[in-house]
């Protein structure tokens, strides 16, 4: 299995809670686009032998691209990759753009034609005061009028929503999710409000003009969404994200059992088991060096530790859990074993468990698992 990630640093206003690397300034898109496709052509004998499985669009927001974008894009995969017949294709979608220069039946056949198959819409809240405070681009008018139109379009979509917002109690986290259940959307991703620094949220929580974030409130959104979305027939298979069944997202378990991904554009990553690499994190001195013929990549080669402590934290966040036997296959005895000592204290407590000869979170600790995930990392070459 191998994967396709284009990174599509453009965006019409910047989100108060994001730090991914983007831009609002859309002047260079054309040369943005030029350069990414030139980056698929330099990189192309990395995927030799390979057939694609997944290609995602992300952002940014991809859907600021012209139709006639994209079709550059994905006409230069088709000429230089090899893509399967039923690879899973995904662009990320800014509700706003199906109302700007179309409508929203113009665009949605847009992305058919071009062979993208799955639509991620970031919805984030249905809520408008959630959108102010967020500094959303679209509209809650525009997403409920979007997703009955889509569906009729797209079989598998998914949207992203946000708990933990400063002020959202917990009614209208429910009424949030189950808004969302009544277009009977298939996957849902859902993610915890947090507070990075440079951005005008942490700014705005730092000046008193937004209350800070409430762990308490967020883990009581967090456990809500589950009880709910497990009734309705989601499987949470994985921390952050429920499908029902036939629809999990491949591309990101691809990415959660360490399967090699292919990066394209600036700031984004790659992995190929051994090394992980990826661009520089700045537009300009990205489409220079495209130009110039040089991939603009920093490259790590992965020692034990860092491939050990990559299969835990991406692991241990889904429903499958850490194969104890594959520890012991991929990184030996004393590996398995230290494992095993670290995650004795989260077994006690009821917070992990061993089902099967996996290492699991049970459910009391699926919002901790990122911090026990760091506890049973391997530092400073220890064998």
């Amino acid at each position: 299995m191998y994967s396709l990630y284009l990174h599509i640093p453009f965006c019409r206003q910047a989100c108060h809670y994001c730090d991914f690397h983007f831009s609002t300034t859309l002047k260079r898109k054309s040369e943005m686009v030029a350069a990414l496709c030139k980056e698929l052509i330099m990189r192309k004998e990395e995927a030799v032998g390979s057939e694609l499985q997944t290609i995602y669009l992300g952002g940014g927001t991809p859907s600021i691209l012209t139709y006639d974008e994209l079709k550059q894009l994905f006409d230069t995969i088709y000429s230089y990759y090899k893509v399967s017949p039923t690879a899973e294709i995904t662009i990320e979608c800014n509700p706003d753009d199906f109302f700007r220069l179309h409508t929203p039946e113009q665009l949605l056949q847009q992305l058919v034609s071009l062979g993208i198959n799955r639509l991620s819409l970031g919805v984030q809240s249905f809520f408008e005061e959630d959108l102010r405070l967020m500094n959303r681009v679209h509209t809650t008018t525009q997403v409920t009028t979007l997703l009955p139109i889509a569906s009729q379009y797209f079989d598998n979509i998914t949207i992203d929503l946000i708990y933990g917002i400063p002020m959202m109690s917990n009614e209208r986290w429910e009424e949030n999710i189950y808004k969302a259940l009544s277009f009977s959307i298939p996957h849902i991703s859902a993610y915890a409000l947090t507070v990075e620094e440079k951005t005008a949220l942490h700014r705005f929580i730092a000046t008193g003009k937004i209350p800070p974030i409430d762990d308490t409130q967020a883990y009581t959104h967090f456990h809500t969404l589950i009880n709910i979305l497990e009734k309705e027939g989601f499987i949470q298979y994985e921390f952050s994200n429920f499908g029902k069944e036939g629809y999990f997202s491949q591309n990101n378990t691809a990415y959660w059992f360490s399967k090699p991904y292919m990066g394209i554009g600036p700031s984004a990553h790659s992995f190929s088991g051994t090394k992980r690499s990826w661009n520089i994190a700045h537009n300009i001195k990205y489409i220079q060096h495209i130009q110039q013929g040089i991939l603009p990549q920093e490259v790590e080669i992965l020692t034990p530790d860092n491939r050990y402590n990559e299969l835990i934290i991406t692991r241990i966040r889904t429903m499958v859990g850490i194969d104890l036997e594959e520890v012991n296959n991929v990184f030996g005895k004393e590996y398995q074993q230290y494992l095993l000592t670290q995650a004795k204290k989260y077994i006690s407590k009821g917070l992990l468990c061993i089902k099967e000869n996996h290492l699991k979170v049970t459910k009391e600790g699926k919002f901790l698992s990122d911090g026990i995930a760091s506890d049973l990392f391997r530092v400073d070459n220890l064998i």
